[in-house]
């Protein structure tokens, strides 16, 4: 049967163009494997993380539902979350910066619902269940931090990006397939990570996005809280990284302070991070996060605004200072004495006010685009938007009359006025025309047979971001990544381990006391020398039973591999730290 999506009343507000990223979790591809590893890591991760990490990550763990020895069920913990005003969704790894914060900002935790390999057990760059999941999801339990994720999306997906920053988001997506996937070639996982580098060295100045990801990365991600002398771990990728939540607290990681500067220091997904940044407390992220955000062009607008949102290229949003905004892809800004005078749109253009569409003024009516002056009429002081009905009449900007309106910088509008549009306040918003001409000095902006001329009113831009006023002005549902997710192969030897990984996966559930681990121990030894993982699971049982002579011989099976695998002896050594030398989780 196919899976479905379960929905509840958070998921249903969320808006068409963030539905279109969440996929069904299908519990049932989750193999005995995949179960060994989570067990594995939740198990290495609770028994270390107990000591370092902050307390909200315990007690997150009870009040999320997730459980130690199986992969949390998506819609399990649905409804958990919904207790603390949250929820969850499945996605295919990464998804646009954009949308992963609007995502927050509805209260609403995006987990990437894949699990890393086996062969990845201490990390992957691709976003899986383990970091979602057991990383995200147990610190969002802390109402503090959990206003500043909102917050965090809220703020974050109104910055501007730029073209870069999509080039270095499909890079990455592209990266952490190739390098998650089995068998892929070391020539495929060079070429992707060169790409990453060639990037990141190339990026110029920081957009907006690119500035708040550094922020989310060096927070959210790979955050410590505390004192630089007693740091506690809060971010989702060092909870859910049993090698880095282990190195991020050796003397090799610099810990700094955390303060506004956070932002301009970019970070390498592929490596394990030389420094980290340390947070009193989860209120301090929040001083920093409006620090930042008084800085963008969400908060200041004005010329720089528009000139960001104009070497975007993508879709955006001004609003004037009567409430009118103007949203579509901004070509040109034309400005005088460092001020905007004149703004232009190229293609599918709406209107809108309070972020709802204005009734005649969507995408169909500027089909081609939009212009309009900005600022003050030349030689007057008062600007149109401030005129009172008598002020209006004296300057003959009235209904029927045919007016020629000088604005500062040389931009010149005439023509007959048909109608006007005014927001709540009784203010003009919007004057349309007829017959009208609109010029730059000696540069024709808009004639007469291009139609009906509509002209914003609004004598500055107190607002920009990205993307629309009103999301359904547009079709936003375009998605279409470059690059999707690998599945893992199915061979006859690996659905003959997973066999064994069952048998011992049912023994232990089911609490079998006379079962025998021989016969599984056996054909591990002689078809899957190379694998670890289950040798320890079954050292591990045998040790509950008290079989010491079986026992025994599992753990020079386990010896014998370190010396033939030293790469993995460390997680041996780790896996058996737990059941001889470990409080038991």
């Amino acid at each position: 049967m196919k899976p479905t999506i379960e929905s509840n009343p958070l998921l249903d507000r969320l808006p068409k163009h963030l539905k279109q990223f969440i996929k069904p979790q299908d519990y049932s591809d989750y193999t005995p494997i995949n179960q060994a590893v989570w067990r594995y890591v939740m198990r290495k991760n609770v028994d270390y993380l107990s000591k370092v990490a902050h307390s909200s990550y315990l007690e997150g763990l009870k009040k999320t539902g997730i459980e130690i020895d199986n992969i949390p069920s998506m819609y399990g913990m649905n409804r958990i979350l919904t207790e603390i005003g949250w929820a969850a969704v499945a996605v295919d790894g990464f998804i646009p910066p954009n949308a992963f914060m609007e995502f927050q900002a509805y209260n609403v935790l995006v987990i990437a619902s894949d699990i890393r390999q086996l062969e990845h057990i201490e990390y992957t760059p691709a976003p899986d269940i383990i970091h979602e999941g057991a990383g995200h999801a147990p610190i969002i339990a802390n109402p503090e931090y959990a206003e500043y994720l909102r917050r965090f999306g809220e703020i974050g997906c109104k910055a501007i990006s730029s073209d870069k920053d999509y080039q270095m988001y499909e890079a990455i997506r592209l990266l952490s397939i190739v390098k998650e996937a089995e068998d892929t070639p070391q020539a495929t996982i060079d070429a992707a990570e060169k790409a990453v580098e060639d990037l990141q060295n190339n990026m110029g100045e920081l957009s907006e996005m690119a500035q708040i990801r550094n922020l989310h990365w060096w927070t959210v991600e790979y955050g410590l809280i505390g004192t630089i002398e007693n740091p506690k771990i809060y971010g989702a990728g060092l909870l859910s990284s049993i090698g880095e939540s282990a190195h991020c607290m050796t003397d090799q990681v610099e810990k700094i302070p955390y303060d506004i500067t956070a932002a301009q220091k970019s970070f390498d997904i592929t490596k394990l991070q030389p420094q980290l940044y340390v947070t009193p407390t989860f209120a301090y992220l929040n001083l920093i996060l409006e620090e930042f955000a008084s800085k963008m062009a969400l908060r200041t607008g004005g010329l720089s605004g528009i000139e960001k949102l104009v070497n975007s290229t993508a879709l955006g949003t001004i609003e004037l200072s009567t409430g009118l905004q103007i949203s579509g892809v901004f070509t040109n800004v034309i400005h005088n004495e460092g001020k905007p005078i004149y703004i232009q749109t190229t293609g599918k253009t709406a209107l809108a006010s309070r972020e709802k569409e204005l009734v005649g003024h969507g995408t169909a009516t500027h089909a081609e685009g939009f212009g309009s002056p900005i600022g003050k009429l030349k030689g007057i002081n008062l600007a149109i938007e401030d005129m009172s009905p008598k002020d209006l009449s004296a300057y003959n900007i009235t209904e029927s009359n045919t007016v020629k309106l000088e604005f500062e910088g040389e931009i010149t509008v005439e023509g007959e006025i048909i109608t006007g549009s005014r927001n709540l306040q009784g203010e003009i918003i919007l004057i349309r025309f007829k017959n009208c001409t609109v010029t730059h000095g000696e540069t024709i902006l808009f004639q007469p047979d291009w139609g009906v001329y509509d002209m914003a009113v609004g004598k500055k831009v107190v607002s920009a971001f990205s993307g629309p006023a009103d999301a359904n002005s547009f079709d936003l549902i375009t998605h279409m990544p470059s690059s999707t997710t690998i599945k893992a192969k199915h061979t006859a030897e690996r659905d003959d381990l997973e066999v064994l990984y069952q048998m011992v996966r049912i023994i232990r559930e089911s609490k079998d006391m006379y079962a025998s681990f021989a016969p599984i121990f056996q054909k591990l030894k002689t078809d899957h020398p190379k694998d670890w993982l289950l040798a320890v699971e079954i050292a591990e049982l045998l040790k509950d039973r008290n079989e010491t002579q079986q026992l025994d011989e599992v753990l020079n099976y386990l010896e014998d591999l370190k010396i033939k695998r030293p790469e993995v002896t460390h997680l041996i050594t780790g896996g058996l730290d737990l059941i001889f030398h470990k409080e038991n989780v």
